[in-house]
């Protein structure tokens, strides 16, 4: 239980740090102090006032106003959104995992990602992203077709039970169809190609507060369902008959989390975009090092997954700066081979 406690810990600080490293570095250099200074200033400018300190009233003050709206403007709302993101599809495909008793299962096995992708696509070609609804066009479209796809998904799954396999059936006629409706898009997309191509590589360009609000509710909603359900969940892993006799009501929980991973899915790829890897590697990994126990788990993989979208968006900016390569091709040449390391740990063990 120490062990635990010692390993959430860890992982929180060190999302912290990441988070500041992730806001300081970029292609204007920043000394770490003035990041600091710049975040605590509004709360030490009030102690200030209130404690009459005039040290700490002009706290930050030296900090040159560029400076500061890099930092709280551009760098600290992507960084948040990338973790948020990160946090979303580590939760999702945990959970998809444990309902589909397949650790090889991903957040985007219903089809959600068609959608959204197939939403994007069709507010980029049809100029939506130019009106009155600017920047939030695209990830409102992209939403929309996430949830959507699920709708589809369900409808179709609904003659048999909307059974495991019957929704896994449904989830791939969906994106199979959705794949080449998106396919169609792209064909007479023109001049819009390359930003149609682009987002569904995935990446945080452009990502201000508003997609960090956008997003926290969902975030917000969906984990506390599924965190709800941690214990369900684990009877769920163990097969319908199992925990039906635990006392499990198995269709009203499977349809809860299902519906809380795609929530998830959907509003994390409505701001980023197409980023595989993150929902399928995170929550693998923890599971081998702490365990299949979804209260233990579903943390560790909120947490992992934080860093691991964050650094993978920092080494998107630096790596060949000042020239930004897509987060998507980052997750999978980092998560690739990882992911292969962690299969041949498994049949080792």
């Amino acid at each position: 239980m120490k062990s635990r406690a010692w390993a959430y810990l860890g992982l929180a600080l060190l999302l912290v740090l990441v988070l500041f490293v992730c806001v300081a570095i970029g292609s204007v250099r920043i000394p770490l102090s003035a990041l600091v200074k710049t975040v605590f200033s509004p709360l030490v400018n009030a102690l200030g006032e209130l404690f009459s300190l005039p040290a700490w009233q002009d706290f930050g003050q030296d900090v040159p106003d560029t400076w500061r709206t890099i930092l709280l403007r551009l760098r600290l709302p992507r960084v948040a959104v990338a973790m948020l993101a990160g946090v979303a599809l580590s939760l999702a495909g945990a959970t998809m995992q444990g309902l589909l008793k397949n650790p090889l299962a991903d957040p985007y096995i219903l089809g959600v990602s068609s959608g959204a992708a197939v939403g994007a696509a069709a507010a980029m070609l049809m100029g939506l992203s130019w009106n009155l609804l600017g920047a939030f066009a695209i990830p409102a479209a992209a939403f929309a077709g996430g949830i959507g796809s699920l709708v589809m998904v369900y409808s179709l799954s609904r003659g048999g039970g909307r059974s495991v396999l019957n929704m896994l059936l449904a989830g791939v006629a969906v994106s199979t169809f959705l794949g080449a409706v998106l396919s169609l898009l792209i064909f007479f997309s023109g001049q819009q190609l390359q930003q149609v191509v682009f987002w569904m590589m995935g990446g945080f360009s452009g990502c201000n507060w508003f997609h960090f609000l956008s997003i926290l509710p969902f975030l917000a909603g969906g984990s506390l369902v599924i965190f709800w359900h941690s214990r369900e969940l684990d009877a769920l892993a163990l097969g319908d008959e199992q925990a039906y006799y635990m006392g499990v009501d198995v269709e009203r929980v499977r349809h809860r989390l299902l519906w809380a991973s795609a929530l998830l899915t959907a509003s994390a790829v409505s701001v980023c975009g197409l980023i595989g890897f993150v929902g399928l590697v995170v929550p693998h990994a923890m599971r081998l090092i702490g365990g299949p126990v979804h209260r233990n788990l579903l943390p560790a993989a909120a947490l992992a997954g934080g860093i691991f979208m964050a650094v993978a968006d920092l080494l998107s900016r630096v790596v060949l700066a000042p020239t930004e390569l897509p987060v998507g091709v980052i997750t999978a040449l980092v998560g690739g081979p990882f992911f292969l390391y962690l299969l041949k740990k498994r049949r080792v063990s």
